[in-house]
């Protein structure tokens, strides 16, 4: 029994020690994508902005609704005024005056008031513009969870990059710190010169700078990395995918074969939003040339006293009711309403030319993601085949090195080449996966669209 008491104990201090180091998340990139989409910060402010345009949206349509308000009123006159009234009336000398006060000292007073807006052409306006931004913020959303997506595949390739630079700088250290061993005891036994040992340890001090500084690039690339999921910078992250695999999917061409459909592009679907913000606020201008009609129903009732008695069951109340229809006719301005409408229809041209522009502007950003798509493919081949040819090069200069045929100088510069292959081989996989997501990010591929009717469903 005490055994399994302190096996108890050992388990919840390890479960406490493990819960105080922070969760741990498993990614591949697409899953490290859609849980971006779900928990980045920006992502998250987005959707609210969908639910803050709903909202609006409800806010004004419900203007045009009934409206129902109350009013309770208690006066309590200390000094009640007083009117002089002829003295003639009460038999008195003429020119003479008697005071009199009138009403009660207290008095209570309670109406309800019922509002309905019957027309109004700014209203009709205001349900098509809520309507419109609605539209807008879905964009929005759209176009930041497009961002999002592209941050997170250059973060977790950013990640996979300076652990790959990491390793192959341990990789050549370890190399360096054996060949510097071995010409340390040649060099003892005289059968090389003192120059040979000092080109290897200034070969090996370059690497262990570098591998210093890719340790501390990968720690801050993966804090990065959390901060695109939305997570805490001190999770650990396991990443499934490597940059090798990553590199070989996405260096398909068939990317380069789809059509862009101009309409389905986001920065497009923004840019028309702008011209119907524009044309609606045209009509706005106009709208109110029209009259505006409302009514109104109230009912309240009213009580005096000298005493404060309105809560007493024989105390008298009297009723009052009132219907009214108003209409407000715009008439004549000055040229105030035309002037507004003239600069409301120069927004709105000046909006329709910034449409077409992000149109060439679009087709122009799909032509140059084209350009560098190909280029990043040509640069990963020729960097495969250079760090190939590099590798060949440090290996027959290490042999000859070791049997006296070539210099020290000669062994560095073949290696200062193969460590410079390799830095360029491990970026061309890097550039080639953000290439590819750049297309995906002007051809709005995959689909990140956010459904409205879900995000009301949580506000």
């Amino acid at each position: 029994m005490h055994r399994i008491y302190s096996l108890f104990i050992v388990c919840i201090i390890g479960f406490s020690a493990t819960a105080q180091q922070g969760s741990s998340y498993s990614f591949s990139l697409e899953e490290a994508v859609a849980f971006a989409l779900d928990s980045n910060y920006t992502a998250l402010n987005a959707r609210r902005d969908i639910a803050k345009a709903l909202k609006q949206k409800w806010e004004t349509t419900a203007t045009g609704l009934p409206q129902i308000s109350a009013n309770i009123s208690y006066q309590y006159n200390i000094k009640q005024p007083v009117t002089l009234l002829p003295a003639e009336i009460t038999g008195g000398p003429p020119g003479t005056f008697v005071p009199v006060t009138f009403g009660t000292k207290q008095n209570a007073n309670a109406v309800a008031t019922l509002n309905q807006l019957i027309f109004d052409g700014s209203y009709l306006v205001g349900l098509q513009a809520a309507k419109a931004f609605l539209d807008f913020s879905e964009n929005a959303t759209e176009k930041t969870n497009l961002e999002v997506r592209k941050g997170i595949i250059n973060a977790y390739g950013s990640v996979l990059l300076a652990e790959e630079l990491v390793a192959i700088f341990e990789k050549n250290k370890a190399a360096l710190e054996e060949n510097l061993f071995e010409t340390r005891k040649i060099y003892e036994n005289g059968l090389t010169e003192e120059e040979s040992v000092e080109q290897l340890e200034v070969t090996l001090l370059d690497v262990e700078t570098q591998l210093s500084n890719a340790r501390r690039s990968a720690l801050i690339a993966r804090q990065m990395f959390n901060v695109a999921l939305g997570i805490p910078t001190e999770s650990l992250v396991i990443f499934e995918d490597d940059l090798d695999e990553l590199a070989l999917n996405n260096s398909s061409l068939q990317l380069l074969q789809e059509d862009l459909s101009i309409e389905n592009n986001v920065d497009y679907k923004i840019a028309y939003n702008l011209t119907e913000q524009r044309s609606l606020e045209m009509k706005l201008e106009k709208s109110k040339a029209l009259p505006s009609i409302s009514a109104f129903v109230n009912y309240g009732t009213q009580a005096n006293s000298n005493d404060f008695t309105f809560l007493d069951s024989d105390q008298r109340w009297f009723q009052s009711s009132v219907l009214g229809v108003s209409m407000n006719i715009p008439i004549f301005s000055s040229g105030q309403r035309s002037a507004r409408t003239q600069q409301a229809k120069i927004a709105l041209e000046q909006a329709e030319t910034e449409l077409e522009e992000t149109v060439q502007n679009v087709r122009l950003a799909l032509n140059t993601a084209h350009s560098n798509f190909q280029f990043a493919i040509e640069k990963y081949e020729n960097a495969k085949k250079n760090i190939a040819l590099a590798e060949r090069i440090e290996s027959k200069n290490q042999v000859k090195f070791t049997e006296g045929l070539s210099t020290s100088f000669d062994l560095r510069q073949a290696q200062t080449q193969l460590y410079s292959a390799q830095q360029q081989y491990f970026q061309s996989m890097l550039d080639l996966i953000n290439a590819k997501a750049e297309i995906e990010t002007v051809l709005n591929t995959p689909d990140v669209r956010i459904d409205s009717e879900e995000i009301k469903k949580n506000y």
